[in-house]
């Protein structure tokens, strides 16, 4: 049996309608990024975003990080994905594989109007220029990594405790959620959208702002 196609969110809706209207950021494409603390719903909320642009390619960070890499992984996105699109060209990568500890067959991301790249450090700061749009999951760290934490099992206990420093210290030096242009919280019967940091007024130069939710959310 085929898995029932998720119900149509009238706010994912309404964000891909506005995706569509934006300025190319990166060559032809809109890259769109989509950050939020392990276990927030990053990747759930990007495909049903993907759904709604019609199918738009998504890359997942996970594909480029590796264990010994966690978040140094920019050199290899740049050569293989955001050099590619800004020029116009099909970018092609290698996925990690988790289990296997090594990079596995090359995959091919289209130079699409719209791509989404969804992962912890989707909004770093060596990515942001080239993004159409900063997305950021607004749910706080400890309620994502219980959420991650239960979806991953008690034998992936180590590395989540390793992952849970190693997030904590990015989200420290490189600090996504103060430069997200929405917030985006999910609900049980859909999302709720947000205006984000960087698009508030005065609140752009919040430069020590962290990456949990604001005491207003």
């Amino acid at each position: 049996m085929h898995a029932s196609p998720a119900p149509v969110d009238p706010a994912v809706e309404e964000l891909a309608a506005r995706l569509r209207r934006l300025s190319p950021s990166c060559g032809p494409v809109r890259l769109v990024g989509v950050d939020g603390h392990a276990g927030s719903g990053k990747s759930t909320f990007a495909g049903r975003l993907a759904d709604a642009l019609g199918g738009a390619p998504v890359l997942h960070l996970d594909d480029i990080a590796t264990h010994e890499e966690l978040f140094t992984w920019t050199d290899r996105l740049r050569d293989q994905v955001i050099e590619p699109l800004r020029h116009g060209r099909i970018a092609r990568y290698a996925p990690y594989d988790w289990r296997e500890r090594r990079f596995g067959p090359a995959r091919v991301l289209p130079s699409a109007p719209v791509v989404v790249v969804e992962g912890v450090g989707a909004g770093r700061r060596v990515l942001r220029p080239f993004l159409a749009w900063l997305v950021w999951m607004e749910v706080a760290e400890g309620e994502a990594w219980a959420r991650g934490q239960e979806r991953d099992g008690a034998e992936q206990g180590d590395f989540w405790a390793g992952w849970v420093r190693a997030e904590r210290r990015h989200f420290s030096e490189d600090p996504s959620r103060p430069f997200a242009d929405l917030l985006i919280r999910p609900g049980k019967k859909g999302y709720e959208v947000l205006t984000g940091p960087a698009t508030t007024p005065g609140s752009a130069s919040h430069l020590t702002q962290g990456d949990g939710p604001s005491a207003m959310c």
